[in-house]
C-alpha cells in the first residue's frame, strides 16, 4: 500500500485503519479526495460545513456525494464563527479600501479549525480536503504547504497560514494530480458530481456582486474623489468599496486614454495612473506568518501577490519590507503575499502597501 498521500509523504506509525475526516463541499474534488484515502487503506468519514444560509445547496450536494461514497457525514454549523472571523473583516477591509481574500481568513479561523475540532470528537487521526496543494515534512519535523503538481489548479497559497497544529494532520491527496485525472477517476466511480462545473465566485456572494452585498448589510465604503494623474480632481465617485489597487474597468471616466486605480487614500480619494504604470517596485507587509510560527528569515524568495498571479522574485528584509526583482503588477492591500523557497510555502503576509 503507498504512503505517497499522507502528510510528509507518510507516518512510521501508519496503520491501515487510521481514520481520516474529509471535509465535504458537494464538488467533484472532494469526493475524489474520498475515494483515493480509501483506496489507501484509510477508514474515512465525511464532515460539511454549513457556513451560512447560501450553503444549503453545498451541504444538499454533499450528502448525496456522500450517499453516493458510502461514507457517514456530519453537518458542521458554522455560521457564527464564519460571520465574525470571514464576512465581517471582509466588509471592514472592502469599506477601507482594501481588497480581502475571504479564503484565506476562514481557512486557519474557520474551516480546518472545525474539521480538526470535529475529527477530534469523532476519533480521526487525520482530516482531508480535496486543495490542489501538497503537505511535506521538510526534514526536521515541520511540516509545511507546497505547491500541487498541477500549475493551473495550484491551491497552496489559500493555505499558507495553517499552522502546525493542522498541517501535522492534514492530507490533500489531489496535490498530485491534474484536474482532468480527477473528473475521470469521478467517472469512472459514477460519481453524481463528476461533471460539475467548478466554483469560481465568493461562496457566500454566490451572484458576485460584493458590493451590493456590503451595502445591502447597511455599509459603505469611504466617500472620496478620483484624482487624475496629473493631480486634477475629477469629482466624486461611489465609494471605495467598489474599488480595487490595478482596477481598470467599471470606473465610469473618459479620460481620452485607459486608466487604472494606483491607490486608495487614507481620506477616501482614488488615485488613478495611466495604463501601462500599474506596476510597483515592492510592498510593505503586515502580519507575517510562516508554517511553524518562526519569523520568516530575511533574504530572497518567490512571491505571489495573489491567487492566480505567477511567482516573482523578491527580496524580503526579515520584517516587513519586500522589493521585487522586477516591477510586479498591482500588489493590492488586503490581499496577501505568500514566499515560495522552490515548491514549498515559506511564509506569507498581508500587503499593507505598495511601493514604487
Amino acid at each position: 500500500m503507498s504512503d505517497a498521500f499522507l502528510p510528509g509523504n507518510g507516518f512510521s506509525t501508519f496503520e491501515a485503519a487510521d481514520k481520516v475526516l474529509v471535509g465535504l463541499s458537494g464538488g467533484v474534488d472532494s469526493a475524489v479526495c474520498v475515494n483515493v484515502l480509501r483506496q489507501q487503506g484509510f477508514e474515512v468519514q465525511g464532515a460539511v460545513i454549513r457556513f451560512s444560509p447560501t450553503h444549503d445547496k453545498a451541504v444538499a450536494e454533499a450528502q448525496k456525494a456522500a450517499a453516493a461514497l458510502g461514507v457517514p457525514l456530519t453537518v458542521i454549523d458554522a455560521g457564527e464563527a464564519f460571520e465574525k472571523e470571514v464576512v465581517e473583516p471582509f466588509c471592514a477591509a472592502y469599506c477601507a479600501g482594501r481588497t480581502p481574500n475571504p479564503c484565506v481568513l476562514c481557512n486557519p479561523a474557520v474551516k480546518f479549525k472545525l474539521l480538526a475540532a470535529e475529527a477530534d470528537k469523532l476519533g480521526c487521526r487525520f482530516i482531508a480536503t480535496g486543495h490542489y496543494a501538497r503537505v511535506e515534512d521538510r526534514g526536521d519535523g515541520v511540516y509545511t504547504v507546497c505547491k500541487a503538481v498541477s500549475t493551473a489548479r495550484d491551491q497552496s497559497y489559500m493555505l499558507y497560514r495553517l499552522g502546525q497544529d493542522i498541517l501535522s494532520r492534514l492530507c490533500l491527496p489531489l496535490g498530485e494530480f491534474e484536474k482532468e485525472d480527477v473528473r475521470e477517476m469521478a467517472r469512472e466511480a459514477a460519481l453524481p458530481c463528476a461533471d460539475a462545473p467548478d466554483s469560481m465566485e465568493i461562496c457566500f456572494i454566490p451572484d458576485g456582486d460584493y458590493a451590493a452585498f456590503i451595502e445591502g448589510r447597511g455599509l459603505a465604503g469611504k466617500e472620496g474623489h478620483f484624482i487624475a494623474p496629473d493631480g486634477a480632481d475629477l469629482g466624486p465617485h461611489k465609494g471605495v468599496l467598489r474599488y480595487t489597487l490595478g482596477q481598470r474597468k467599471g470606473l465610469g471616466l473618459a479620460l481620452g486614454k485607459p486608466a487604472f486605480v494606483k491607490a486608495i487614500r487614507e481620506n477616501g480619494d482614488v488615485a488613478l495612473g495611466w495604463a501601462g504604470e500599474e506596476f510597483f517596485g515592492g510592498m510593505r507587509l503586515s502580519d507575517v506568518c510562516t508554517p511553524d510560527g518562526a519569523p520568516l528569515p530575511a533574504g530572497h524568495y518567490e512571491v505571489k501577490v495573489r491567487s492566480a498571479a505567477a511567482p516573482v522574485g523578491c527580496t524580503f528584509d526579515g520584517e516587513t519590507l519586500v522589493r521585487f526583482d522586477e516591477p510586479a503588477r498591482a500588489p493590492a492591500p488586503g490581499q496577501s503575499a505568500v514566499f515560495y523557497g522552490g515548491d514549498a510555502v515559506m511564509g506569507g503576509g498581508f500587503i499593507a502597501e505598495a511601493l514604487d
